[in-house]
């Protein structure tokens, strides 16, 4: 094996510990048309925010490993080069109005004097069940092309996606096999193209949520996500953990920070977090994203001629 063939990203430990001062705000509204036959549910969108401010990051306290599957796979030649040209790490998030909340909750812990990039892809309302309205693969693709290639993906979808889906000429109802067979397809074509653009791809899974039904359906989707992410080799990242009190029930408001304050975290859907809350289940992310960078540094403080190498093979 090539020693630039060095295996990285086995961090899978999420940390607690809070950025003081954080904003409570990001409420983003659930934006599903539900399939037919389903109850409706109301589509609110949220009012656009400015980019926020880089906030302080408390020192992370170690928690038990509760976060997704390990990736082991070589450093990524995107990356690679721009560590070796000296460019800010570009971290893109993908995803819905879910991803909307965690690209602020990211931009806040990987800030640009950090030399990070926070890019935010996500659009509310979109879903891998909405390809007659939005083939996220596609639209993934023009913005890649515009914007160029990102060194870091986060993906988080699904809020969405309870409902069925067209397979063929066929409705497919919620993951059965077919439903499961087209949005495999989908999913797998994402993160095909993200890796091909040369990105490092984590998947960001949804959050305990307050209605029984659709935390139930939540709950199936997140499972079938992780189990498509390990099939990939993609870490995903379980927040669950992060969004439960003691006895695993919904809390809206749960301990966080250095004195463990009673904080809110939810929204008032009942589905989206608060920007606290966000913060909170995206903490161990951004310390897994900055150690896979900074051993990617170290790897090309090597010198020019490992990075050669690496370009060549």
């Amino acid at each position: 094996m090539k020693p630039w063939m060095v295996l990285i990203d086995r961090t899978a430990v999420l940390f607690l510990g809070v950025a003081a001062g954080a904003a409570i705000g990001l409420a983003f509204a659930y934006g599903g048309h539900p399939w037919p036959e389903q109850p409706t549910q109301p589509e609110v969108e949220a009012a656009a925010e400015p980019a926020p401010a880089p906030v302080p990051v408390e020192p992370a306290k170690p928690m038990p490993q509760v976060a997704g599957v390990e990736c082991a796979m070589p450093f990524q030649q995107q990356l690679l080069d721009t560590l070796a040209d000296g460019g800010k790490i570009r971290v893109g998030v993908f995803g819905d109005s879910f991803g909307d909340g965690l690209w602020s909750a990211l931009y806040r812990q990987l800030p640009a004097n950090a030399n990070f990039q926070v890019v935010k892809y996500s659009q509310q309302s979109t879903g891998f069940t909405r390809y007659a309205s939005l083939n996220i693969e596609e639209h993934t693709a023009q913005q890649l092309a515009a914007d160029g290639p990102v060194d870091i993906a986060v993906i988080s979808f699904g809020a969405n996606d309870t409902q069925g889906v067209m397979a063929g000429a066929k409705a497919a109802r919620l993951l059965s096999p077919e439903w499961k067979r087209v949005i495999g397809e989908r999913i797998d074509g994402l993160v095909r193209l993200l890796r091909s653009r040369g990105a490092m791809v984590y998947w960001v899974g949804l959050p305990k949520m307050r209605k029984e039904s659709f935390d139930a359906d939540i709950s199936a989707m997140n499972a079938f996500y992780a189990d498509r992410m390990k099939m990939l080799g993609v870490p995903f990242i379980d927040t669950v953990p992060f969004s439960v009190d003691a006895g695993g029930a919904y809390a809206p408001y749960l301990p966080d920070g250095p004195e463990g304050k009673r904080t809110l975290i939810r929204a008032n859907d009942g589905i989206h977090m608060s920007m606290t809350g966000y913060v909170r289940i995206t903490r161990g992310l951004a310390d897994r994203i900055r150690g896979y960078v900074e051993a990617a540094r170290s790897f090309t403080a090597q010198g020019e001629p490992a990075v050669q190498q690496a370009r060549a093979s």
